[in-house]
């Protein structure tokens, strides 16, 4: 991932809706969820949530795919890895035993 494309991943996960929005996809994969269910489920105006969720999309964190005549978002989980390797690549100067803390913390999630 190029620092250009972490920065707007970043920038799009800093809002809260946005944030929010991301968590509940994640947790919603591989199904994903229909943009009205997502407005419907955090409570936000579907209008704002399209916004919000074109900001995810542009900041390749979530993907959409038409089913019928509802479209259907899914969190990106090559974007999330990305993102991910992008912050912990260079963790710790290369010591493995400094990033044993945070390898463990994730592994049970996943």
């Amino acid at each position: 991932m190029e620092t250009g494309s972490a920065i707007a991943a970043l920038g799009a996960l800093a809002q809260g809706t946005r944030l929010d929005v991301f968590r509940l996809l994640v947790r919603h994969e591989p199904a994903g969820m229909a943009a009205g269910e997502i407005a419907r489920q955090l409570d936000v105006p579907q209008n704002t949530m399209s916004a919000h969720l074109g900001i995810l999309a542009r900041a390749g964190l979530v993907r959409s795919e038409r089913h019928s005549r509802s479209i259907i978002y899914r969190a990106d989980l090559d974007g999330l890895r990305a993102l991910t390797l992008f912050l912990v690549k260079d963790c710790c100067a290369g010591s493995p035993k400094l990033c044993a803390p945070l390898l463990a913390e994730l592994a049970p999630c996943c």
